[in-house]
């Protein structure tokens, strides 16, 4: 997991040739001015979806993890917690893996936790369960954000 801000996504670029086409597109895309919906930037090898979502006590904010992509989430307004653990240490999963949305969620708790603000973002790799849109405890109980999917 990685948390930084967005100026900087570019230093990731290293980890993941595709990383560089999710920079591409915020060096030339006004996300303030972006609608709601999903946009593809490499077909379904790179792709975004941009919404207002409402964030969850963090009790009710199950972890989840991933097969195929990695997360880079950034939040463009507002500030959203994250639940965060290895997820070899998730012993708890609540069904299998669904591999058509390359989604597994489980029972087991976060064993740390990261906010990220207007102009940040959280890189999650695929060993990494995350548990997204934990309210903050902020008088704000919702967050606008962009949620790129990147292949591994």
């Amino acid at each position: 997991m990685i948390l930084d801000q967005l100026k900087n996504l570019k230093s990731y670029a290293a980890l993941n040739p595709r990383i560089g086409q999710v920079v591409s597109f915020l060096e030339n895309t006004d996300l303030a001015g972006l609608a709601d919906g999903r946009y593809e930037i490499d077909g379904k090898d790179v792709y975004v979806t941009v919404g207002t979502y409402p964030l969850k006590n963090p009790a009710d904010a199950a972890l989840e993890a991933h097969d195929n992509y990695i997360d880079i989430q950034a939040v463009i307004d507002g500030s959203e917690g994250f639940g965060w653990r290895w997820r070899e240490h998730c012993t708890q999963p609540r069904g299998e893996m669904n591999t058509v949305k390359d989604i597994i969620f489980y029972e087991d708790r976060p064993s740390a936790t990261v906010t990220a603000n207007s102009g940040e973002f959280v890189i999650f790799f695929t060993d990494d369960a995350h548990a997204p849109l934990t309210d903050t405890g902020s008088d704000r109980k919702d967050v606008r954000k962009c949620v790129f999917k990147v292949k591994k």
